[in-house]
């Protein structure tokens, strides 16, 4: 059975996921004591400033929205309801946030927020189409 369109971005995100955690602790490794630091009993958390710190915020809201992506393109694919609507959000959604991890970690100004936003509209546009709201066209 090929994969579907929805289901390879559910995929590919979950890779970007990844790609956050990876980003994050790399760019907070050094500004926490390195690899003794992460070696050790970490104690403390170690606070990082900076694009460590705006890395670590992207990472914890990328996780903060992916769970609700994932079950509803899930199970958008179970109950036969890709393409339309649900195939346009897990686009929107799967390049809006590979978008945000460098425009966070950069600190560009005024277009994080937008983008954000754009990520929330896709999973709106999933949550339609598996309901049927919108329309197969879309």
């Amino acid at each position: 059975m090929p994969m579907t369109d929805e289901i390879r971005l559910l995929a590919l995100s979950a890779v970007l996921g990844f790609v956050h955690i990876v980003a994050a602790s790399a760019a907070g490794l050094g500004q926490r004591g390195g690899l003794a630091w992460a070696a050790g009993n970490r104690e403390s958390e170690g606070e990082v400033t900076g694009a460590a710190a705006r890395l670590k915020r992207a990472s914890g809201n990328f996780f903060e929205t992916f769970p609700l992506f994932a079950a509803l393109v899930l199970a958008a694919a179970v109950s036969g309801r890709q393409g339309g609507a649900v195939a346009w959000g897990a686009e929107l959604y799967f390049w809006a946030r590979l978008l945000y991890l460098p425009i966070y970690g950069f600190g560009i100004p005024w277009i994080r927020t937008p983008v954000w936003g754009v990520a929330i509209v896709g999973i709106g546009f999933v949550f339609a189409g598996l309901f049927g709201w919108a329309g197969p066209g879309m």
